[in-house]
């Protein structure tokens, strides 16, 4: 008993670096949109950003073809040798990683040519080697958490963060301001622009790869080709259900220039990028609800095996995200400053954003029914239909109506492929959700959001500090509502105890 409530307590710790340090990461890489939106000289270059970055998130899923639960999956193994294991998958990913940056570089400029950046090859190159080093990282990073050190993991992933802002700093906003002197103009090229956000990119991730490597490279090394097969038989599969999470995420940043059929395609997919990382700010807040909240969910329940935690859990997880909607969708007259104003016209996909992450949230949660129940093939098909659902609704729809429609395809994907996960979670592991309390606090949510946008179109003179008086209003009424009937003060984290007495 007394091993088991240690073993509990170490998972706990090792959890909350994992996930704080993954959220602080986000947060910070996050940061760096207000910083292109303002610095870089068109909303075109962040369209490259935007597009780009779509494919290497693509293609670092098909680098990797589902080895890093391979190896956890090999390496825990009794009868296997976990160094050999280590050693034989960081070959084979490390080989095909190589083969991949070799082929890029060679053929940059045809590659650059069929995506539209004829004139910059060199991006395709550069990104071509992050990806794969990346790639070739993802196992060295497997490998910390296989030997349980949380905290030089977190270390290496904040190191390439931190890395990659400064050098952001240093190319985009102090080399215009210093470029005079002597040892900035010999190399620096004021006209290169959205081009240093890739070389920091390269930069920092190269840096991180080294300092990888120094703490992951003491195991003896034995490849084997029979073990290989075994490994690769199990992993690949994974691949197509990566593949089509990874796409239902990122197809519309990928797709929109082949399908939109204005001259200004870049310059909208910048628009479009920015605003949609504006609502991944639902994205870090509902990650961190689970990190924070979740153990205080599961605690209700700790001497119990029942479903019922995950009703809780999905429960409190609405809750949680109705709150941050109504907060980023109120005050978006003060969120839309994150980005510059040229970008302000496609802030009116926030909304619509935001909800796509709730269903995706939502789905999340109601995955436990295949994963319990070893029925692992339906997330594949749910992720193969919603790529479907994704693929369909852009091809249709972004040539008439631009990025809204890439906007509305992540919507209408996760709403579908949530519903239908619930229907047949039902029959074989039905969960008893609060439905009601739900339903009543989806209801609140849609009317103050009706009450609000009421208000903004009937009285459009001073909209903002009238919008912003609304919206705080309509805030309390939400959140007096959670705090009275399943958000109890003396239940909270931290300042619980000021309400204890009371409460009692």
């Amino acid at each position: 008993m007394a091993d088991s409530k240690k073993d509990m307590q170490t998972l706990a710790k090792d959890t909350v670096i994992y996930g704080t340090s993954s959220i602080i990461g986000k947060f910070l890489n996050w940061l760096l949109v207000p910083l292109y939106t303002y610095v870089l000289k068109s909303q075109a270059d962040y369209g490259i950003v935007t597009n780009l970055y779509a494919w290497t998130a693509l293609l670092l899923v098909i680098l990797t073809y589902g080895m890093e639960t391979g190896f956890f999956r090999f390496a825990n193994r009794q009868d296997k040798n976990p160094s050999q294991v280590y050693s034989t998958i960081i070959t084979c990913i490390g080989f095909t990683s190589l083969l991949f940056a070799v082929v890029c570089c060679c053929f940059a400029h045809p590659i650059a040519s069929s995506l539209g950046y004829a004139d910059h090859s060199e991006f395709i190159a550069l990104l071509a080697v992050v990806v794969a080093m990346d790639a070739f990282a993802s196992i060295p990073f497997a490998y910390l958490r296989y030997k349980n050190r949380p905290i030089l993991f977190a270390a290496l992933k904040l190191l390439f963060v931190a890395l990659n802002i400064v050098l952001n700093l240093f190319f985009l906003v102090l080399c215009p301001k210093i470029q005079d002197m002597s040892i900035i103009s010999a190399w620096y090229n004021p006209d290169y622009g959205v081009g240093y956000v890739f070389v920091s990119n390269i930069i920092a991730t190269t840096i991180q790869t080294l300092c990888l490597l120094i703490f992951t490279t003491r195991e003896k090394y034995s490849f084997s080709f029979p073990l290989l097969g075994q490994i690769l038989r199990y992993s690949l599969p994974l691949l197509v259900l990566g593949v089509a999470g990874i796409m239902n995420q990122t197809l519309d940043r990928i797709l929109f220039p082949f399908l939109y059929q204005g001259e200004d395609v870049q310059t909208q997919l910048g628009i479009y990028g920015a605003c949609f990382k504006v609502a991944m700010v639902m994205m870090m807040f509902t990650q961190a609800f689970r990190y924070a909240y979740e153990p205080f969910v599961f605690s209700k329940h700790k001497d119990k095996q029942s479903v019922e935690t995950y009703a809780d859990g999905m429960k409190y997880y609405l809750i949680f995200s109705y709150l941050i909607l109504l907060g980023m969708v109120f005050y978006l007259d003060l969120l839309k400053f994150i980005i510059a104003p040229s970008y302000w016209s496609g802030l009116k996909i926030v909304p619509i954003v935001l909800w796509a992450y709730i269903f995706q949230g939502i789905y999340f949660n109601l995955s436990f029914w295949y994963k319990l129940t070893d029925r692992t093939q339906w997330g594949a098909w749910l992720s193969l239909i919603g790529l479907a659902i994704t693929f369909v609704v852009q091809l249709v729809f972004v040539p008439r109506i631009g990025y809204m429609a890439s906007a509305a395809s992540g919507l209408v994907c996760y709403f579908t492929i949530m519903l239908i996960s619930y229907f047949i979670g039902k029959k074989y592991l039905p969960v008893p959700y609060d439905l009601k309390t739900i339903g009543g606090y989806t209801l609140l949510t849609l009317l103050l959001l009706a009450i609000f946008y009421a208000v903004r179109y009937l009285v459009p003179t001073h909209a903002m500090s009238i919008s912003m008086a609304t919206g705080t209003l309509l805030l309390v009424v939400y959140s007096v509502v959670m705090f009275k009937y399943d958000f109890p003060l003396s239940a909270l984290p931290v300042v619980g105890k000021f309400f204890k007495a009371k409460n009692s």
